[in-house]
């Protein structure tokens, strides 16, 4: 029967929801993709912010902006809607949670941490499950109040991607009936020091692809999915995975890794390379990224899909959500009527890749 998305919600800097990111996807206009200051001491660089109000959480267990934004895409009526008939459906304990994330609560932790240095005494907001991986998945079983399993998947740029393939899993293996997946990542000054130490950040805006291009911006975004077995909609036809360990940060040049999990991906959806219409690259705008992607889908794709493209301009990089986000312009496109297969390419920090890839 495989698994096919019943739903979905994004946020991104294209906007919020179906409606209006394909709407601005189209227009190629971002509004959420601006200048900022104050993140890194003396510079000024672009960032990808979802740019409607978030809900307030009054727990301070739970009051971080990833889980902000997971509360917004819960309160989403259409998507709450879909939620409810999930709860209605399944039982608590046959519906999971799989999420991908990177910085779950690090931005609220880091601030905290710099008040009890100034003031010697520990603020009473500060919990260590900010810093918990796990945090983003509690969060959301406890708000949908399901047991199944549930899960945050850190494997850098990756994550989200790979939580696809995780919740493909539990369903196909009988674990659960259904899985609330995706991923959610927010705005995190540590990570845009540390992207800026290891120079990897543009002067402007990013410009992926392009001869010029210099660096990444970086971005914020969730997305969730409702993944069920034989449900109507977009069908998940495959993830395929690889891990080449090349670098710590540096991509394998040849690009062995991100065209081994293209072709994994292709071969368990049973496709063919001239199957997939629409290609989402990771594409991230830096020398190495770019260069070694574009040969690696050059030798799996011949010629390359007829849509080929990154679209990190448009939301920034959204590091652990990013293979959520890009997914969801996939299925958005495939709901559209102008993509039949497409396939999502993530690849991260260590040599962890992951292609999706969702089909009509």
């Amino acid at each position: 029967m495989g698994v096919a998305i019943r739903d979905f919600f994004m946020a991104s800097a294209l906007g919020a929801g179906k409606t209006a990111t394909l709407e601005n996807y189209r227009r190629r206009f971002a509004p959420g993709m601006r200048p900022c200051r104050g993140d890194i001491p003396g510079r000024e660089i672009w960032f990808g912010s979802v740019v409607e109000e978030l809900p307030t959480l009054a727990d301070r267990r739970w009051d971080m902006r990833a889980n902000r934004l997971l509360e917004f895409a819960v309160r989403d009526s259409a998507f709450g809607a879909s939620l409810e008939y999930l709860r209605a459906t399944y039982a608590a304990g046959r519906v999971g949670g799989g999420l991908g994330a990177s910085n779950t609560g690090i931005d609220e932790a880091q601030r905290l941490v710099d008040e009890w240095l100034d003031r010697g005494e520990k603020p009473r907001e500060f919990d260590f499950s900010l810093i918990e991986l796990g945090t983003p998945a509690a969060y959301l079983q406890q708000r949908l109040s399901v047991s199944g399993p549930a899960y945050t998947i850190s494997t850098a740029c990756s994550s989200a991607a790979k939580a696809f393939g995780a919740a493909v899993r539990l369903i196909e293996k009988g674990v659960c009936d259904a899985v609330v997946a995706g991923g959610v990542d927010g705005r995190c000054r540590f990570a845009m020091n540390g992207f800026a130490a290891l120079g990897a950040l543009s002067a402007g805006r990013c410009r992926p692809l392009a001869d010029d291009r210099d660096g990444i911006n970086l971005g914020e975004a969730v997305a969730l999915f409702i993944l069920e077995r034989g449900a109507n909609g977009v069908r998940v036809s495959a993830v395929g995975e690889s891990s080449d360990a090349y670098h710590a940060t540096a991509p394998d040049p040849a690009g062995g890794g991100a065209e081994a999990a293209m072709r994994a991906a292709l071969a368990s959806a049973g496709l063919r390379a001239e199957d997939v219409d629409y290609l989402n690259l990771h594409g991230t705008g830096t020398l190495a990224n770019d260069a070694m992607e574009l040969q690696a889908a050059r030798r799996v794709f011949s010629p390359l899909p007829r849509l080929t493209e990154s679209t990190k301009d448009l939301t920034g990089h959204c590091l652990g959500a990013a293979g959520a986000i890009e997914a969801a312009l996939c299925a958005l496109l495939i709901e559209a009527g102008e993509a039949k297969t497409a396939m999502s390419n993530s690849f991260a920090f260590g040599g962890s890749n992951a292609s999706v890839i969702l089909s009509d």
